[in-house]
C-alpha cells in the first residue's frame, strides 16, 4: 500500500534532550512514513536562540539513532535557512498582507478585553500605521474566513481566524523568525506530504494553511497525536519538568510511546523487532488523507 512521494518529517527544537513527549511525536512520525513507503526527513528549529542548549542538536540526533528512528537524508537546520523566510515575506509584503505592529503583550491584552476577545487575539491595533517607535514585529493580515481541514486523527477542524487569533506574527520585534512562517516556508521548500505531530499544534494549523494560500504553496496532510502531559495535566516539556528518555534501553522506550499511541505492547526482543511489528500495525490503522472517524475500528485519538 505505498504511496507515491509521501515525505514526513519530525521538526525539534534544540531545547534540550528529547523526552517521552517528543518521542511519541518522533515515532508517529517515522511510522506513518515508513507504513506508507516514504520518506522521512529531519529537520532542527533552530531559529530561537534564547531558548537552545548547547549540544542538544548533537543529542537529539544521537538519541534517534539509538531508537532506530534514522532519517533518509541529512537533518536540515533552519537557521542556515532564512533567505528562503526573508523571500517568502518579500512576497506577503509585495501583495500587501504584512504591516509592523509596536503593541506589547499587555497592550494585546488590554485591547482584546475591551473589544470582548479572548486575551491572546490581536484586535488590529496597527492596522492602518503606528506612530510609536518601540520596535515592531511584522503581522500578517487575516480576513473575516473561515479555515477548514480535515485532520486524519482528529476529523474536521475549523478556525475563524480575525475571531480566534487575529493578525499573527511572522517576524518578532527582536528579529527572530516566528515558527508560523518558517515552518510553512521549511514544509514547501522540502516538498512534506503529511505532517505529523504533537496536538498541541492543532490549533496553529488554520494559521499554516492561510499562509500557505497567501504564498500559493501546497497544503500538506496533517495528523495530530495525543499529547503527553505530566502530573499536573501540562504539555510535557523541559519547562514542565520532563525527564530525558532512558536511552539504556531503547526498547523500553519505544514500547512506551507506542502504548501512548493506542496500541498494545508488540511484545518485541530488539529495536528492529519492534519497529518491524510497529511499521505492520500502523500501516492496519492509518492511510493519508484518511480521517479516523472513516477509519474501520479506529475512533479518533482521544486529546
Amino acid at each position: 500500500m505505498a504511496v507515491a512521494l509521501y515525505v514526513g518529517r519530525f521538526a525539534p527544537s534544540p531545547t534540550g534532550p528529547l523526552h517521552h513527549g517528543s518521542l511519541v511525536a518522533a515515532l508517529a512520525s517515522w511510522l506513518d512514513a515508513r507504513a506508507h513507503g516514504g520518506r522521512w526527513l529531519v529537520r532542527i528549529e533552530d531559529i530561537d536562540p534564547p531558548r537552545e542548549e548547547a549540544g542538544a542538536t548533537r543529542a537529539q540526533l544521537a538519541a534517534l539513532s539509538a531508537l532506530g528512528l534514522t532519517p533518509d537524508e541529512p537533518p536540515a537546520v533552519q537557521s542556515v535557512r532564512t533567505g528562503l523566510y526573508q523571500q517568502a515575506l518579500a512576497r506577503l509584503q509585495a501583495s500587501g498582507h504584512i504591516y509592523a505592529c509596536t503593541c506589547s503583550r499587555t497592550a494585546v491584552e488590554q485591547a482584546a478585553q475591551r473589544l470582548g476577545l479572548a486575551p491572546n487575539v490581536y484586535p488590529g491595533t496597527c492596522r492602518n500605521g503606528t506612530s510609536a517607535r518601540a520596535p515592531a514585529c511584522l503581522r500578517v493580515r487575516v480576513s473575516a474566513q473561515t479555515v477548514q481541514f480535515v485532520d486524519r486523527a482528529c476529523g474536521p477542524y475549523s478556525q475563524q481566524l480575525d475571531r480566534e487569533v487575529g493578525d499573527f506574527v511572522v517576524r518578532r520585534a527582536d528579529g527572530l523568525w516566528a515558527y508560523q512562517l518558517a515552518v510553512v516556508v521549511d514544509d514547501a521548500d522540502q516538498q512534506i506530504t503529511d505532517v505529523v505531530r504533537g496536538a498541541d499544534l492543532l490549533d496553529n494549523t488554520p494559521r499554516q494553511i492561510y499562509l500557505q494560500r497567501l504564498l500559493q504553496l501546497p497544503t500538506p496532510r496533517y495528523l495530530h497525536v495525543p499529547l503527553v502531559l505530566n502530573a499536573s495535566g501540562e504539555k510535557l516539556s523541559k519547562q514542565s519538568g520532563a525527564a530525558p528518555l532512558d536511552l539504556s534501553d531503547p526498547l523500553r522506550e519505544l514500547e512506551r510511546a507506542w502504548r501512548h499511541l493506542g496500541f498494545a505492547a508488540t511484545g518485541a526482543a530488539s529495536v528492529p523487532d519492534f519497529l518491524s511489528h510497529a511499521v505492520a500495525a500502523w500501516q492496519g490503522r492509518w492511510r493519508p488523507g484518511q480521517s479516523a472517524a472513516d477509519t474501520i475500528g479506529s475512533p479518533p485519538l482521544s486529546l
